[in-house]
């Protein structure tokens, strides 16, 4: 190991320069107008893996973009951990925003500053380069290492799962190691143990046929925005509690132990506030704001339209109104059994005076790992031998359905293992890394691999 870390310290700068090289592939895999740079991402990333010395590559065909796998086998008496991660990003909008072009990397003030470089390539990439510290050094890996690398992550991973049950035997490991989440704080190390799940659905009410003239029509027919407003408002109470019926009948409530965790962290709620412009929380009651971006679940409108919404003024009386609503689940909700009690809550309170389409859109799983495992104590190792202090287990409140996949399929658990910060500005403009992270994320890799075949062994 100690190979492996002199030589990723030698070739710090190096690395730096690739991952410059690959973020300025513009791999945006939901715009069909750049299919041909997504694939070249791919085949950027294949090329680097085959250059470092990975036995085995390969560019696998999907029903959309491509995966990159690649394998690197040790022997039968060693552990085999599966490495996740994606290679496309989120398109740049809005261009006008950025301090620099989204696909021309800059390095300021310590962060290399460019769209996907925490989400997640610059992550990614942190296991490649422990890979290659590892094999042109001369040192042997010390597990048998596979890695799989979508290229639809920020489109939806339409095609991974059927990717993972169709090559189950391909993909057979002992543990997942996924970089895509965050540390809790600038240099306080940490390893989530749970992700929430998710729901998201679209409700739209219609009351009459077309848009009325609200002076010929108002106080006569009722209003489908002012009705959705109702109903919305209606989704919680004076406590903040979800009112949908059934909504809480399989959470999972924190322990006395994880809120004791919580309570523990190095938490700065000034400062958590300063960074979202608020004045001030609004959580469950019972519950911190901490506990509940992570612990707890939660409904919330992401978008709301009808009507005219140009300039100046329209005296409409619109013919529809529609919101997008998700819910961020916690073990052991559903997104399906979520999505039917959302169903049948809107069906029961819509007017009479509207009509109702209810669509399911997305959701996904929820995760949580038990922290006693010896790839988590591995992952603890890894860190600490980094930081010089041990990491917290957290809960993160968002969501990675690929790792409920990889449960369900595979039979595996995740080590979510992240080098990110709340504040990288992930998919939004000027998306940064912190090369001292993109480094530490390195050096941790190579523990963790070494680590974990200890731990098995």
């Amino acid at each position: 190991m100690n190979d492996a870390l002199a030589y990723a310290q030698s070739h710090a700068d190096t690395f730096v320069d690739q991952l410059s090289d690959w973020l300025r592939i513009p791999s945006i895999s939901t715009d069909p107008e750049y299919n041909a740079d997504t694939r070249r991402a791919a085949d950027w990333l294949a090329d680097d893996l085959r250059r470092i010395g990975v036995q085995k590559v390969e560019v696998m065909e999907t029903g959309g973009h491509p995966i990159v796998y690649a394998e690197h086998y040790i022997g039968d008496d060693k552990p085999t951990v599966l490495v996740y991660g994606h290679y496309d990003v989120q398109p740049p909008d809005p261009l006008d925003l950025w301090h620099s072009p989204p696909f021309e990397p800059v390095i300021k003030d310590g962060d290399i500053i460019a769209r996907g470089s925490a989400d997640d390539k610059g992550q990614a990439f942190m296991h490649v380069k422990s890979v290659e510290a590892y094999l042109q050094s001369g040192t042997d890996l010390p597990v048998n290492l596979k890695m799989m690398i979508e290229g639809e992550e920020e489109s939806g991973s339409v095609h991974l799962a059927p990717f993972i049950e169709n090559n189950k035997d391909l993909l057979a490991a002992d543990v997942v190691l996924v970089s895509d989440t965050s540390l809790f704080a600038p240099g306080v190390p940490s390893i989530a143990y749970g992700l929430r799940g998710l729901a998201y659905v679209e409700v739209e009410l219609t009351g009459p046929s077309k848009d009325l003239h609200s002076g010929v029509y108002g106080g006569g027919v009722e209003n489908p925005i002012n009705a959705l407003a109702r109903m919305i408002a209606d989704l919680h109470d004076e406590n903040h509690h979800i009112t949908v019926e059934g909504f809480y009948d399989n959470v999972r409530d924190l322990t006395d132990e994880e809120r004791e965790a919580y309570k523990a962290l190095p938490f700065d709620l000034e400062a958590w506030m300063e960074e979202a412009g608020v004045k001030a929380t609004k959580s469950e009651a019972g519950y911190t704001a901490l506990e509940g971006t992570s612990g707890r679940p939660t409904l919330d409108v992401n978008g709301i339209w009808g009507g005219y919404t140009g300039k100046g003024a329209k005296t409409v009386l619109p013919s529809k109104a529609t919101a997008k609503i998700s819910c961020r689940l916690v073990p052991d909700q559903g997104p399906e059994e979520i999505t039917a009690k959302l169903r049948r809550h809107f069906e029961q309170h819509v007017p009479d005076t509207m009509t109702l389409d209810f669509r399911d859109l997305h959701g996904g799983h929820g995760a949580i790992v038990d922290t006693s495992a010896p790839a988590m104590q591995a992952a603890a190792d890894a860190l600490e031998g980094v930081f010089g202090q041990r990491p917290h287990f957290t809960r993160e409140g968002g969501s990675i359905p690929v790792v409920a996949d990889f449960k369900k399929i595979l039979g595996l658990d995740t080590v979510l293992m992240g080098f990110g910060l709340d504040s990288d500005s992930i998919h939004s403009p000027n998306e940064r890394f912190g090369l001292d992270r993109f480094h530490q994320g390195i050096e941790a890799s190579i523990r963790f691999l070494d680590a974990y075949a200890k731990q098995e062994a």
